[in-house]
């Protein structure tokens, strides 16, 4: 995806700041803390995680499905891909 290129940086600290979540999480089981915190910590996790998908399914589909010039084989391969990931994705 040549195209994150110019979003990488942000892409980059995003998934700096999962690392991080997943890391305060493993943290929080390894010190038996109460089971609610260490549920609510993993919700947040779950959420950051999602809103990365989010944001790289957009942009699949701005530069892979819906870009101006596509043919319709492009189209096609880039909604394929998308439905297969999707597939995946639960």
């Amino acid at each position: 995806m040549s195209h994150l290129t110019a979003d990488k940086p942000k892409l980059r600290a995003r998934i700096r700041r999962i690392a991080g979540q997943v890391a305060a999480l493993e943290k929080a089981i390894e010190a038996d803390i109460d089971c609610a915190a260490v549920l609510q910590q993993a919700a947040a996790v779950r959420g950051a995680l999602g809103g990365l998908v989010e944001v790289l399914i957009i942009d699949h589909l701005e530069h892979h499905v819906a870009a101006p010039g596509l043919d319709e084989a492009a189209r096609r391969r880039g909604a394929d891909e998308l439905v297969a990931i999707l597939g995946r994705y639960k």
